[in-house]
């Protein structure tokens, strides 16, 4: 319990400190030059699967050329071509922008954490250069099932689209956090086995790791209200690992109907990197009748909570039986 007591109290610190980086490099993104032009207004401004740029502006009469997007933080700087659409009258851009942690292929910006200013170059026909922000309206958009902005599927780092000061718009890039992160839960008649694995976590455990790092990684069943521990058994391979439920030791810990929680060392496993707001409606599941190695029968319903965590709800069918039959 202190372990996790220090560790919770070591990433709230190092998150109040991203959390105060990121609103420095906001206001500092959001500075514009004294007397320099107000921001543009897009037609449309989005950030698709927290990856695809969009972009959408007004061509001015005539239209420049060229004309570009920087994307910039710091001395780093990316530039995306802005093709004009005659017909619509407006200079589009569509760019795929990269997780630097993800060490991915491909075309497009690769983004590392912190807040990328977006700007709009055009040079005009006396070959002046002319520099403006995009304003992002903080207007939101309607109630939807899914969040506006997705993490990264395999590295948990989250891109979005934020409003600095004066209303212009700047990419937020956030690396992940470590997670313990739920992949699938496959039910049977004899038993329930899940899998995850790690994100964002420098080292795993392996066959031949120092029985010190391996414990740090050690699985464990968490009973609500009273916290319980039972201890459970995980395979590993690399970062992903997989367990039994031990249903019989989570059925037999005291009569009743309890729920429980599940740990991969201080870290609480569940369903983390997903955009979809309503967890439990979006993947319902139902009650499984376990049949135990032993004879007894269990009632588990493994399931995600609105909060993301993995849990499941647990009662011996065997013991209540046997107690109705001797009251």
């Amino acid at each position: 319990m202190q372990t996790f007591f220090v560790g919770g109290l070591a990433r709230r610190a190092r998150g109040a400190a991203r959390r105060a980086r990121f609103r420095a490099e906001r206001a500092t993104a959001g500075r514009q030059r004294r007397g320099g032009d107000a921001p543009l207004a897009p037609v449309h401004l989005s950030l698709r699967d927290s990856r695809t740029l969009n972009l959408a502006l007004p061509a001015p009469t005539p239209p420049p050329a060229p004309a570009r997007l920087l994307i910039s933080r710091g001395p780093r700087r990316f530039r995306v071509p802005l093709a004009y659409e005659a017909e619509a009258a407006l200079l589009t851009a569509t760019v795929s922008l990269r997780d630097a942690t993800a060490g991915e292929g491909g075309a497009g910006p690769v983004l590392g954490e912190g807040v990328w200013r977006l700007t709009v170059e055009t040079a005009g026909a006396d070959g002046r250069v002319r520099r403006q922000g995009l304003a992002l309206a903080d207007v939101p958009g309607p109630p939807g099932p899914t969040l506006p902005h997705a993490p990264h599927p395999r590295t948990g780092t989250l891109l979005r689209l934020v409003r600095c000061r004066g209303g212009r718009a700047a990419v937020q890039v956030t690396r992940s956090r470590p997670r313990a992160e739920l992949v699938r839960f496959e039910p049977r008649g004899d038993g329930i086995t899940v899998h995850g694995r790690m994100v964002a976590v420098r080292a795993t455990p392996t066959a031949r790791a120092a029985p010190k790092a391996r414990a740090a990684q050690q699985v464990s069943a968490v009973r609500r209200r009273d916290g319980l521990a039972v201890p459970v058994r995980p395979e590993w391979d690399g970062d992903r690992f997989r367990f039994a439920l031990p249903l019989a030791a989570m059925a037999g810990a005291g009569p009743g109907q309890w729920v429980w929680d599940f740990r991969v060392g201080d870290l609480p496993l569940g369903r983390w990197l997903t955009d979809v707001r309503d967890l439990p409606s979006a993947f319902p599941t139902p009650f499984r009748l376990v049949a135990l190695e032993g004879g007894g029968l269990v009632r588990a319903h493994p399931h995600v909570t609105a909060s993301g965590a993995f849990a499941v709800t647990c009662l011996d069918l065997g013991r209540d039986l046997e107690q109705k039959e001797t009251s």
